[in-house]
């Protein structure tokens, strides 16, 4: 026993590691971004450096979300995930409270804090990621075997989408919360007939949500041939892919674009790609695609070994947070590049906007802590090895093989935790022993 209670001392001291790669990948997206932000916002405002400065601000800011949520275990996001759907839904709301909820560019979308302002929906990106993976965890069996299972989790994201669409007419962030929605159903081993048929219940909404609303209509009509209507319907886009043309195949330099010049509307937030296209050229657009597809591919790395090793929320959770910062990148890099109909997404983690960079990294700080954990669990499971000649889960007592055979290392049997947990003593009665997480059977070091 005294053994076992020294091999738990051990696992317990042992540390794990961020992930270097997803370190690299932030860190540069968020440099890149503070350079472009400086550059795309000198005719923004009066000062120069205004957006700039206030872009500082908000990364402090964010750094300060994401080390906080670096240094929380994920047991204790779990625990508390169930109560994500309330107040996500209670803060869209608050947007339609009188002195509370504020009016910018005709939009109702931010609450007034007092020293800024904060828009809730990016806050419920990260809260539908991490309630959409404690779900599925719960329920995988049932997600993947009923109708019900998956009917709550749609009702969900409906509701959030419905809050957005009519509260504060957000067709874009409604589009990628029911987007992140269905992806993640996907991933969490929803059957996909069941799944495409609510779907295709939707369509008609989302469909009757774009025709009654008249610049909707506009922006699609415009997206066709936006140099028909160059000053009208159409600025924007146009702009944006003439500042896309001038940029060629290395740009015309760092902060020598033209169309940032009050030319080319909202160029630090949602059109910054297009001064990226323009200052940089071809060469810069393939190095901001690279690093968003490195990003997402190493977040989705990261998620398949959680699930590999069973841990599964913690998997889900990464699975979710390459989605959105996938998705989103993916539709704010179209609509710059004239491939998608212009909507109001920023490019995540460079674009201005003090909610959505704190949220980001809020999700980073959450991506990061994930890492650190899997490292921690690998760490763990190499220990029991080595004390235990090979098996992770081997009990206290048990004979230690002097040279494993290659054929049992590689393939060695999965011991359930009630087995690994439970020994014989002499007078012939079972007694459990502490169990260290994670256990199972086939590892790979």
């Amino acid at each position: 026993m005294m053994d076992a209670t020294r091999q738990a001392t051990r696992l317990e001291a042992i540390t794990g590691r961020f992930d270097p790669w997803l370190l690299g990948l932030i860190g540069a997206l968020l440099c890149l971004g503070v350079v472009m932000v400086g550059s795309s916002s000198v005719a923004q405002a009066t000062s120069p450096t205004y957006y700039l400065t206030k872009h500082l601000v908000f990364l402090a800011a964010g750094g300060i979300a994401g080390a906080w949520v670096m240094r929380t275990e994920l047991k204790t996001v779990e625990r508390y995930a169930q109560w994500l759907p309330i107040i996500g839904l209670v803060l869209l709301l608050m947007v339609a409270i009188p002195g509370l909820g504020v009016t910018v560019k005709g939009a109702r979308r931010w609450i007034n804090l007092g020293i800024t302002n904060f828009q809730p929906v990016e806050a419920v990106k990260l809260m539908v990621v991490v309630w959409l993976a404690a779900y599925l965890k719960r329920f995988s069996e049932e997600v993947s075997a009923s109708w019900k299972a998956i009917i709550k989790v749609i009702g969900v994201a409906c509701a959030f989408a419905g809050v957005l669409l009519i509260v504060q007419k957000d067709f874009g962030s409604s589009a990628l919360i029911l987007a992140l929605t269905a992806a993640m159903l996907v991933l969490g081993g929803a059957h996909l007939p069941r799944l495409i048929t609510p779907i295709v219940a939707l369509l008609p909404f989302l469909g009757a949500m774009i025709l009654l609303e008249p610049y909707r209509v506009r922006r699609l009509t415009s997206f066709t041939d936006p140099f028909k209507d160059p000053f009208g319907d159409g600025y924007q886009l146009a702009n944006a892919l003439m500042a896309v043309g001038r940029g060629e195949w290395f740009g015309a330099g760092l902060g020598a674009s033209v169309h940032k010049l009050s030319y080319l509307p909202e160029a630090h937030t949602d059109f910054i790609m297009a001064v990226i296209a323009e200052e940089l050229g071809f060469v810069g657009v393939c190095l901001v695609v690279a690093l968003y597809a490195g990003l997402v591919a190493r977040a989705l790395w990261v998620g398949l070994k959680c699930v590999e090793m069973r841990r599964h929320f913690a998997g889900y959770c990464a699975f979710g947070i390459a989605l959105w910062i996938g998705i989103q990148s993916t539709v704010s890099i179209g609509v710059n590049l004239g491939i998608l109909p212009t909507k109001g997404l920023t490019l995540p983690l460079i674009s201005y906007g003090g909610s959505s960079i704190a949220m980001t990294m809020a999700a980073m700080g959450l991506l990061l802590r994930i890492s650190y954990e899997l490292e921690r669990a690998r760490r763990q499971v190499a220990l029991r090895r080595d004390a235990f000649g090979g098996s992770p889960s081997a009990p206290s007592g048990a004979p230690v093989p002097s040279a494993p055979s290659p054929r049992a290392a590689t393939a060695a049997p999965v011991v359930t935790p009630i087995a690994a947990a439970t020994r014989q003593d002499p007078r012939g009665t079972s007694r459990l022993r502490p169990r260290i997480e994670p256990t199972f059977g086939r590892y790979s070091a």
